[in-house]
Order: C-alpha cells, then structure tokens, then sequence
C-alpha cells in the first residue's frame, strides 16, 4: 500500500499498534487509536506520556510544539510538566532561526508552567524545512483519568472555541501576503493572532471540564474536528451524531477557507477541545466557558449503536466523511 501525507489510515495504524514492545504492569493505556496520551502508573502517581511532531508549520514552530503536546496530556485530567523536543534543521540553517525556535519553546513553556528538560537538536539532510518532534509528560490531577474512550450513551458532545483554529493561523501566516490582498489586512490579522486568541492551548477547558464531570475528552489535531469526531467513535465504540450546523467556525475560518476551496470540518483543529458529558453538565460546562469569555457549543450526541458517526444538517442524516489528509495539504 502507498502512503499519502497525514495521518496512517486507521487499517494500517492498528495493524502496526499491536508491536509494543516488552509487557510492563506499570503501563495502564498504551497504544490506542484516537487516545491521545499514554498512562504510566509509577510509585503513587500516574504519569501522561505524549509526543507529537509539527511538520506543517515553519513560522513559530517550537511555539506549536509545546501547545500541541501539552493539549494532549490535558485531556487526560493531567497538568503538563516536563517537555523535551528533538529539533531536525534544513542545511543551510542560520544560527538565528536555531535561537528562534528555542526561546519559542522556552515561552510557551513558562506560559503552561513548564520545564524544558532536555532533546536534541542537529542539521538534517534531506529536508526543507525545520521540524521539531516535542515529547511532554505531565501527571495525573484527579483519581482517575479521562479517556477517548470514556464517552457514554446519551452523552452530549462539547466543542470549545471552534473548528479549524490551528489551521486558520497557520494558513494566515503562511500565505499573508496572498491573503490580504484578498481578503484585507484586518481579516488576515485576525486570523494570524488565532495562535493566541482565542489560543491553541486547551489545558485551561481541560481543567474546567473535571469540575463538570467530564466523561472523555480528545484533542482534534489533523483531520480536524471531522477526523476528531470519528476517532471519539472508534475509541469509544459508540455511534456519534454530529450536528453540522452547531459547529462553531470562526468568521475568518469561512474566509479563508472559502478562498482556497476546502472544508474547515478537515482543517487543523488544535485549540478546540472535544468532550462529553451528561445532558445537564454539557449545559453548566459551556454556560461556565462563556463566563470566561470561551466560545462553546454543544455539537452533537452520542447514542446507541454500533461503531460510527453520522453527520446530520439541515436534518438530514449522512455518514460523517473525513479524511487522513488534512485540509491544509490541499494547498501544497
């Protein structure tokens, strides 16, 4: 089988997630499709393992790697506290970008309350650009975790700030200049602060949703929320129903994406955090996020049945379409 850019499709992701090397008891939840982190169980504590690598992105790239990480190990209930990253350069590259991407990381570092402790860094053949692979391990607050896989029947599904907002900065910054001859210096301003406001990290919802009673949690990264949705099913094995037309999108999410012709559904979806809960705490949740001045909006339903997730718009039902491509990839 040739592989495409994006994410391995899920048939070949499980195939390979059964390699996982010696059996240790410590290890509570290792591989899994559509989990986010890994649960290490050492001494008193649960320690929340992740590493993600940010491959599309080349301005304020360390600053993605530490959110992006970070995001994951928030939803399992955990607070980050150490990160490392591995840092792969072009040759060619300069001291200054080298210094760039260190005092990126250690920035949002401070700004999540966490250590650098250590990764590596070299000039790398056959690339063309900077490539940082973060590592974040961070420990459980709560007794119990919060997993992909915990969504239950009836639930509802939350979706905070909304869809496409790790796309939409990235899109902005690395095509302004196109962009604002289209669509104006105001709009493309906007949406390039999308890193910051309303922000990619998610570990302040995170936090908020244990006091709601939060049932799972899933951070959408590539693939957007579709790809989201559809892995909260598959871990869960549950049917999912998501509401089309409750999705909040970003004035300059549509915008942009309407420009280049793709589906903000499918765009990178870091700084949205996708959780269920019973009826009544989704309410309290998204009236608590507002509060806060954090958009939020119930999205959908989880409800009996086999393993699948069904769009629903305009009331009428389809099967819920994504892909392992993300979106932005179409304007490579």
């Amino acid at each position: 089988m040739s592989l495409r850019t994006g994410k391995l499709p899920p048939s070949v992701l499980k195939k390979m997630l059964k390699h996982t090397g010696a059996r240790d008891p410590r290890v509570i939840l290792g591989p899994k499709l559509g989990e986010d982190a890994a649960l290490v169980r050492i001494g008193g504590q649960t320690l929340v393992l992740k590493t993600d690598p940010v491959t599309y992105a080349s301005d304020m790239i360390g600053w993605y790697a530490v959110h992006v990480n970070a995001n994951d190990v928030a939803t399992r209930g955990a607070k980050p506290c150490w990160f490392q990253a591995t840092i792969l350069l072009p040759d060619g590259s300069d001291e200054r970008l080298v210094e760039d991407i260190f005092k990126q990381i250690s920035s949002a570092a401070k700004e999540l309350g966490v250590a650098v402790t250590g990764g590596h860094t070299e000039v790398t053949p056959g690339i063309d650009h900077p490539i940082v692979v973060g590592d974040m391990h961070g420990v459980l607050i709560g007794r119990k975790p919060i997993l992909t896989s915990g969504a239950k029947v009836g639930d509802s599904i939350v979706l905070t700030k909304g869809a496409g907002i790790e796309g939409t900065a990235l899109i902005a910054r690395e095509r302004r200049a196109e962009l604002v001859d289209v669509l104006g210096k105001k709009t493309v301003d906007r949406a390039s602060r999308f890193l910051t406001d309303p922000g990619l990290s998610i570990a302040r919802e995170a936090l908020l949703a244990l006091e709601y009673h939060v049932h799972a949690m899933h951070d959408p990264t590539e693939g957007g929320v579709a790809m989201g949705v559809n892995e909260l099913a598959e871990a869960s094995g549950k049917s999912v129903e998501l509401w089309i037309d409750e999705v909040p999108i970003k004035d300059e999410t549509r915008k942009i994406c309407a420009h280049y012709g793709i589906d903000p559904l499918g765009l990178l979806g870091s700084g949205a955090l996708l959780a269920t809960f019973s009826k009544d705490d989704a309410i309290g949740f998204v009236r608590a996020l507002k509060r806060r001045k954090i958009d939020a909006a119930i999205i959908g339903k989880v409800v009996r049945g086999k393993t699948r997730s069904v769009a629903i718009r305009d009331g009428v039902s389809m099967p819920l379409s994504s892909s392992e491509r993300d979106e932005v990839l179409k304007l490579s």
